[in-house]
């Protein structure tokens, strides 16, 4: 009789004990608090979020993971480098060089390029703007085929000396009967900036 209560006993612990080691085992390290993961189930729990994620849209990734929008070559114009502007630089960013008139102070050199990037942005012309030198900026585009519509609306600025897009200078127009006089230190210098920005 005894020997039948000690194995009764006995099974009983058996079973309540794999029992116990299976709900261990359930709980898992999914069950974990994420302050005690370790770095492999960390890696494994974002591997199986990301796998239930529905694949991002084109224009949601980083620029350099977006697909290449199709050019089409009948619509390139060689002759002209904004055509060829707009249409290679379509979804990508592009970065504007602007530099100012010298008699401009910096407050007001800092205050005109703040109104000109609202201005761009209330023509739904997304840029970020960065002061980079005394009286230069950088206008980023985040679309590049908004960048000729920019610099159009920039140059017509007599406070902009010139602009700089992938290396192509444009300077505002001159009021008629004046002509442009370019000295040799002016020359000097666009040239040391034009090879600085590649």
């Amino acid at each position: 009789m005894k020997s039948r209560i000690i194995l009764c006993l006995f099974a009983f612990f058996v079973m309540v004990f794999t029992s116990d080691t299976k709900k261990q085992k359930a709980k898992s390290w999914k069950d974990k608090d994420m302050m005690f993961l370790t770095d492999a189930e960390a890696e494994r729990l974002l591997e199986q979020w990301e796998a239930n994620d529905d694949p991002l849209e084109p224009d949601e990734l980083p620029e350099h993971l977006r697909p290449a929008p199709k050019i089409d070559v009948s619509k390139l114009d060689i002759k002209n480098p904004e055509s060829m502007l707009k249409v290679t630089k379509k979804g990508k960013g592009v970065m504007m060089f602007i530099d100012l008139q010298p008699n401009i102070s910096e407050e007001q050199a800092d205050v005109m390029t703040r109104i000109w990037q609202t201005g761009l942005q209330n023509h739904h012309i997304t840029i970020e703007r960065y002061p980079i030198e005394n009286k230069r900026y950088i206008f980023m585009f985040h679309d590049g085929a908004h960048a000729i519509e920019g610099k159009n609306y920039l140059l017509q600025h007599s406070e902009v000396a010139f602009i700089t897009i992938d290396g192509q200078s444009y300077y505002p127009p001159l009021p008629e009967g004046q002509s442009i006089i370019i000295d040799e230190s002016m020359k000097k210098l666009s040239a040391k900036r034009s090879k600085k920005e590649l």
